[in-house]
């Protein structure tokens, strides 16, 4: 089990603490309702140094970044971000990630904890007849999420770059919390706005306290990653390892607008097939409109008890008090407003679907 640079730290705050994706992770400081609510109303900060790191860099890293993802890196310029997948051979998702173009022919690939491994032995295979060069730095960076409404007013003290400036997706390399070069990149996995601070482990303890100082005054606390949690799902965010894996195409999954079959990419063909016949299931969201609590999981049926779907994530929503979640239903079933039942236990609770997000600031 790997600690991040801040573990101890969180030991101190009396974080509970569990194992996550390897790493010995904060889950929760005061409570996940608590928390929730603080990003959602002031500003909160997370330590997610789990996450992977790849630097892809050279005169053929832009072949390789277009070859193995499915978004169109092409269009990325120096301090852009974009969301993308890697698709698999057989239809599905390796992972889904950010790419940062750092500068010319040279990339940020920001992984999940989960898949650093599985990740870079992908791209690696697909680096062999292009020639990229890779560096995996995932042991070596921290990275914090500042997040919430009051994230740019409660950190402007701790740059000279106009936070308000940074544009969402987008980031720059400058002075934070008396570190002359950190990535601020204004994106984020909440929904309530703010930043992602990326620095070298040995910076990430005074930045870490640089921001709860300089927060204090608009109520930031840290937060763990059971809030984490319910805040991407009021979103509708997908989490990999529920809502996509290696068996759920990105069409499926709602994810078409990252998936450009104007250029060459993994498993292009099949999608693009897929893509015109249509996928026979789809990633709906669903509130549930009785009492009772969705889990991963859980068997979504129709009217008559039959069975169309499955559960992939699923809360209390804090800011709505309702259970909602996201599911895989066959796509007759799939239409905005149609009712579906999710199987808790021995009742069948009839839901919703409805239209991302769930939660409006």
């Amino acid at each position: 089990m790997k600690d991040t640079a801040l573990t101890k730290i969180h030991t101190s705050l009396g974080a509970k603490m569990v194992p996550f994706a390897g790493y010995n992770m904060p889950v929760s400081y005061e409570g996940v309702n608590i928390e929730h609510e603080t990003v959602r109303k002031a500003v909160g900060v997370f330590d997610v140094s789990h996450m992977g790191e790849f630097l892809i860099e050279g005169p053929k890293a832009l072949e390789l970044i277009q070859k193995v993802s499915s978004n169109d890196a092409s269009k990325l310029v120096v301090g852009k971000a974009q969301y993308s997948c890697l698709p698999n051979e057989i239809g599905g998702i390796v992972d889904d990630l950010i790419i940062y173009k750092i500068k010319e022919e040279t990339y940020l690939l920001v992984v999940n904890a989960s898949n650093i491994e599985k990740d870079w032995n992908h791209i690696s295979k697909y680096n062999e007849g292009i020639g990229a060069t890779m560096r995996d730095i995932s042991d070596e960076y921290s990275l914090l999420a500042i997040q919430g409404p009051k994230a740019v007013e409660a950190m402007q003290s701790l740059s000279s770059i106009d936070l308000s400036a940074i544009k969402f997706y987008n980031f720059v390399v400058g002075d934070f919390a008396g570190i002359a070069h950190v990535i601020i990149s204004a994106t984020g996995y909440t929904g309530s706005g703010g930043f992602e601070i990326y620095c070298k482990n040995s910076e990430v303890e005074q930045v870490w306290d640089k921001v709860l100082e300089a927060g204090a005054d608009f109520g930031i606390q840290p937060i763990g990653l059971a809030a984490r949690d319910t805040l991407r799902l009021e979103m509708g965010y997908c989490l990999y390892g529920n809502d996509i894996d290696d068996t759920t195409s990105p069409l499926e999954a709602g994810l078409g607008w990252v998936t450009k079959f104007t250029k060459d990419f993994v498993n292009r063909e099949a999608l693009a097939k897929q893509k015109e016949e249509g996928p026979k299931r789809k990633l709906v969201a669903f509130r549930l409109e009785e009492k009772g609590i969705p889990r991963n999981g859980y068997t979504i049926v129709d009217e008559a008890g039959n069975e169309i779907g499955n559960v992939t994530s699923g809360t209390m929503s804090p800011s709505l008090s309702k259970g909602i979640g996201l599911g895989y239903v066959s796509t007759e079933h799939s239409k905005i407003d149609t009712t579906i039942n999710i199987q808790i236990r021995k009742n069948k609770v009839p839901a919703t679907i409805v239209k991302l997000p769930f939660y409006k600031a």
